[in-house]
């Protein structure tokens, strides 16, 4: 009787270029303790220049791999179908000017966008409104409102992103996190799509 071992493809994983791919980097794997401990060093892929910053390696050619090194061993398959390969480049240090000069046109546009939505509510009108009805007086600058108004506008965007620099307030993800978790869900799909055509041309 074939001794069974259970395969559980991962979804995705990032590696770092020119990393060898072994068998536990892109699967779970379950079955005789002597025998996954074998498996988990098997070579599966050998990063290449051809290869893109995002591949998919597919189950099929991973349980055909296997079959040809252990011939005895009955494959199972589990789970999801194939893992999404993220090759990672060596992150090289930021130089301070341009860090500068990004930091400097991010502050700009945002400062001109919130002015912007601030004219175009008339927010320094409703204020002094606001003013008057509560003193009776009028006040072009009301800086008792105007003031606290600021530092309150920046703290509640730094509440709203959850961040002070590195520092997180709390676990739950912020609306950006989110934003991106989706934006590189969307990214995964069209790569398996496009390499699932790529593979199998009638499905096009």
């Amino acid at each position: 009787m074939d001794t069974i071992v259970y395969l559980r493809m991962k979804k995705n994983i990032n590696i770092e270029s020119e990393v060898n791919i072994k068998l536990e980097d892109i699967s779970y794997i379950s079955g005789e303790p002597s025998l996954v401990s074998n498996l988990k060093s098997i070579t599966i892929h050998k990063p290449s220049k051809q290869d893109q910053q995002i591949f998919v390696i597919e189950a099929f050619s991973v349980i055909q791999k296997l079959q040809q090194l252990l011939p005895h061993v009955n494959f199972q398959l589990l789970g999801p179908n194939q893992t999404l390969i993220h090759i990672i480049k060596k992150n090289k240090k930021a130089k301070i000017p341009f860090v500068l000069v990004i930091w400097i046109l991010l502050f700009v546009g945002s400062a001109m966008t919130i002015m912007n939505f601030h004219f175009d509510v008339s927010m320094q009108a409703v204020q002094q409104r606001l003013h008057y009805l509560f003193t009776g007086e009028e006040q072009k600058r009301p800086l008792w409102m105007q003031i606290p108004y600021s530092i309150g506008l920046g703290l509640g965007m730094i509440l709203f992103f959850n961040h002070l620099f590195k520092k997180k307030f709390n676990e739950e993800p912020s609306p950006l996190e989110i934003e991106m978790f989706k934006y590189q869900q969307n990214i995964d799909q069209y790569v398996n799509h496009y390499e699932n055509n790529l593979n199998n041309p009638d499905d096009k």
